[in-house]
């Protein structure tokens, strides 16, 4: 195999999941009491990559925070005036991958079960792979062979080498050009897979991660029935099938049902 690095793309906005990430960066917001970008380091650990050596990250917006969050565990690119996307971020770090290929994971994929580690098996270091998860309808646009993108791509040296640091995403800079050139495969993902980029997918996420059970770090004196509850966060109000950021409050008296709740109250329906 092919001499590998990681980046984790974790510059993005998360547009969809405003009021939410007009707090916290999408890459941080927590989904079963971790944040994003957590999991997806330990995704690309379970790859043998760990450290700033083998392992970048990308912040942009609210990049602060992720600079903070990330610390020393991998080498931070920070593109300061606006995001430049899944290709040019990756552009902007072309000298720091020096030559290697590249298993580039999105922060704000929640991945569980299943094996992503079968993106490698065999790979040459040389075609370019998608973790993919099979679809009933192919009909819907931005299909791989009738997969859905599962949030990891193995890119060669080859197709990164010449990416610009300029706004433009990998899906038109790299995996459409490889496959109209037969050189793109996809590896098909069994297992369970988020996007985490609207409420309602962000919401069952967390669910999942909270196996139909509770998932309370935070202090509980009301009513919590299959909901996450973050640490120093204070429920006493009912929550069902919910989520409670950390540090935040339902008082008594309230009633979440399929909802995300930050702070005093900030409320996101997740249906």
């Amino acid at each position: 195999m092919a001499d590998l690095c990681a980046v984790v793309l974790a510059a993005g906005e998360g547009q969809r999941l405003r009021p939410l990430t007009e707090l916290l960066p999408k890459a941080l917001c927590p989904v079963g009491n971790v944040p994003l970008l957590d999991r997806a380091l330990d995704l690309v650990c379970g790859f043998g990559l760990d450290g700033p050596a083998d392992v970048a990250v990308n912040a942009s917006y609210l990049g602060d925070q992720v600079v903070a969050h990330t610390g020393e565990r991998a080498h931070l690119s920070v593109e300061p005036d606006h995001p430049l996307g899944t290709s040019g971020g990756l552009g902007n770090l072309r000298e720091w991958v020096g030559g290697r290929g590249v298993l580039v994971a999105n922060a704000d994929a929640y991945l569980a079960g299943g094996d992503p580690r079968a993106l490698l098996d065999g790979w040459d270091g040389e075609t370019v792979r998608l973790l993919g998860q099979a679809v009933r309808d192919t009909s819907r646009p931005g299909l791989f062979s009738g997969h859905r993108f599962a949030g990891l791509s193995l890119l060669p040296w080859r197709r990164v080498r010449d990416l610009d640091a300029a706004p433009a995403e990998l899906v038109r800079t790299v995996w459409r050009p490889a496959e109209a050139a037969g050189e793109l495969e996809v590896v098909a993902f069994d297992g369970v897979f988020f996007d985490t980029g609207t409420p309602r997918d962000y919401l069952a996420a967390n669910l999942h991660a909270a196996g139909g059970d509770n998932l309370v770090a935070g202090t509980v004196t009301g009513r919590c029935v299959r909901s996450v509850v973050g640490a120093g966060a204070t429920v006493a109000g009912d929550v069902v099938d919910s989520v409670v950021w950390p540090g935040a409050v339902v008082a008594a008296g309230e009633h979440l049902d399929h909802a995300i709740r930050a702070g005093r109250q900030l409320t996101v329906a997740g249906r």
